[in-house]
């Protein structure tokens, strides 16, 4: 069994969802399937195939969510140091072409967000970063092309 590493955030942001999918999604399907049950013939019923799909896709996504915690391996990143990425990293970039400075946190793979400057541990760009040092500069192919990024900076604790 392939253990998941996240960060303690990117736990309790999982528990957070699985509650809420059992305590009140699975509730208002089971209510909304009842409700059309009770217009009568179900095979031209629209309603009711729309309220099975949902309870479908919820209960695939309590599933996931569920395996997701059970093979957490939770990394608490406040405990990490070191000169070397990896996971937990917060790294300082310039791109070696434009000049632009940005900061990624490397964190798993549920909890990858651009807007936060979370990047996946298996995106390009982090997959690239692992294991080097400040100072290095790396290749990394993106939709655009690629980019060679110089690490200014890494540091721990977000």
């Amino acid at each position: 069994m392939e253990r998941v590493p996240m960060t303690v955030e990117g736990y309790k942001n999982l528990e957070q969802e699985l509650q809420r999918l059992k305590a009140v999604e699975r509730p208002r399907i089971i209510a909304a399937i009842s409700e059309a049950r009770a217009h009568g013939d179900l095979s031209e019923n629209a309603e009711y195939h729309a309220a099975k799909e949902q309870q479908g896709l919820n209960e695939a996504r309590v599933s996931e969510i569920e395996d997701k915690i059970n093979r957490a391996e939770i990394i608490d990143v406040s405990k990490l140091s070191g000169d070397t990425v990896k996971f937990g990293a917060t790294v300082t970039l310039e791109d070696e072409d434009s000049g632009e400075k940005v900061s990624y946190m490397i964190v798993g793979d549920t909890e990858g967000n651009l807007r936060d400057r979370k990047i996946s541990i298996s995106s390009p760009i982090a997959r690239a970063l692992i294991g080097k040092t400040k100072g290095e500069s790396v290749d990394v192919t993106t939709p655009k092309g690629t980019r060679t990024l110089e690490i200014l900076k890494v540091s721990w604790g977000g």
